[in-house]
């Protein structure tokens, strides 16, 4: 099949988030199937951005075509980001006829954040039916947009960009083919707003097997803390990735001061606007026992994880997690082997489906305490196994490999 993956956002190993639509489109590519990719020229979530200096510009990423609109850079999520949103859906319209006519795509995935590059897509279908083809459109839900924008945010649902955007997703919800989510329970929400039920499919994220296989050693700095630590007997409870408040990490400084045995310690690995608020927080007695080390890339995430006795994941409650939560650092600890301590509250919890490791309430610090005491009173062979269920279930349900293939039978079935 000819895929076509319209991704306002999407990025690569060597440019930084989002990596979904790279490890989808890759595994697509060993299927035999052609992907091109198109992004804007800027994404906030890259770390390197393309140099980029005409409209549908191409590149070759590992097989993988990805044509670039220069869409423009922004700052926050104001009036540029807004207008880089409609640069990047109103030029794909433009060349609708021509997209149909050039790529011939058999399947056109929308899939940037916000909703509105459906019309694009349901343009570029259009077209392809009027040239005597036949494609169909996908649209793939990754954040509840615009519900997110008016309880998280704060957005009046009078405010004209909340307007464009529930039009869009309404607009979705009616004319997709199909729609995959990353949230398993989104599905009652979507048919209130036009999608039939029998449309809704659930592809998850996962992880990149051959990462683990062949991973970046640590920095020195992260091995010789680590090092020192097992040497002293400690029990090391880690966590990598952002430091802030999103995460729960003072509820787990909290559950650590309340947990009175001294082999206890946390590992926070990242960076976050709230790294010094919580060192000011551990104070100097709690200090002796929770360490903050910098960022390190993805690829030295399973030698960190092969250092710590257990993972740390935790969340903030939020209205949002009612549609379900698909948190990379998720996977990558079950990926790791070790036990999970796990503090987060939604619909689907894979520590309880596959029983690798303990689930506690989230926001409480008493519950957290409880947690990390019975799993510091199992065995070494109780957690072992605990972590090998995580790995197990990884493998078996969760790698990049089985949910492209899952992905493609929707393609297929629709």
């Amino acid at each position: 099949m000819n895929i076509l993956y319209l991704e306002h956002y999407a990025g690569s190993p060597k440019m930084g988030m989002e990596f979904r639509p790279y490890y989808l489109s890759r595994e697509w590519v060993k299927m035999g199937h052609n992907v091109r990719i198109v992004a804007g020229d800027y994404s906030h979530h890259r770390g390197k951005n393309p140099q980029v200096n005409e409209d549908f510009q191409d590149d070759e990423i590992d097989g993988i075509t990805y044509t670039w609109i220069k869409t423009g850079s922004y700052e926050g999520n104001g009036v540029q980001r807004a207008l880089s949103m409609y640069r990047f859906v109103s030029r794909l319209r433009r060349r609708a006829k021509r997209i149909a006519k050039e790529w011939r795509p058999d399947v056109i995935l929308t899939s940037s954040t916000y909703p509105m590059d459906t019309w694009a897509g349901q343009k570029i279908r259009k077209a392809c039916k009027r040239a005597g083809r036949k494609a169909v459109l996908i649209h793939e839900l990754h954040d509840m947009w615009p519900i997110s924008l008016y309880e998280l945010g704060g957005m009046k649902k009078s405010n004209p960009f909340a307007i464009i955007t529930q039009m869009a997703e309404n607009s979705y919800c009616r004319k997709s083919d199909a729609v995959v989510s990353l949230l398993c329970a989104a599905k009652d929400y979507l048919a209130e707003h036009g999608m039939a039920p029998e449309k809704f499919h659930v592809v998850v994220n996962g992880i990149v097997k051959e990462e683990w296989d062949h991973s970046s050693p640590l920095p020195q700095e992260h091995a010789e803390l680590l090092a020192r630590l097992r040497a002293e007997g400690k029990f090391i409870i880690g966590f990598f990735g952002g430091i802030n408040k999103a995460y729960s990490l003072d509820y787990l400084l909290q559950a650590l001061k309340k947990t009175e045995d001294p082999r206890a310690v946390a590992v926070l690995v990242g960076e976050g606007d709230q790294k010094e608020e919580l060192k000011a927080l551990a104070g100097e007695d709690l200090g002796k026992r929770i360490f903050f080390l910098p960022w390190i890339p993805k690829t030295a995430i399973p030698a960190l994880t092969e250092a710590i006795d257990c993972c740390y994941v935790g969340a903030l409650k939020n209205d949002m997690f009612r549609f379900g939560i698909c948190m990379n650092k998720l996977f990558d600890s079950m990926m790791s082997g070790k036990p999970i301590l796990y503090a987060v509250e939604a619909p689907n919890n894979y520590i309880a489906d596959y029983r690798c490791g303990i689930s506690v309430a989230a926001e409480d610090a008493d519950a957290l305490a409880d947690g990390l005491k019975k799993m510091l009173g199992m065995t070494a062979e109780e957690r072992e196994q605990m972590g090998k269920n995580g790995r197990e279930a990884v493998l078996e349900h969760f790698t990049y490999e089985k949910l492209a293939r899952e992905f493609v039978k929707v393609m297929e079935d629709v």
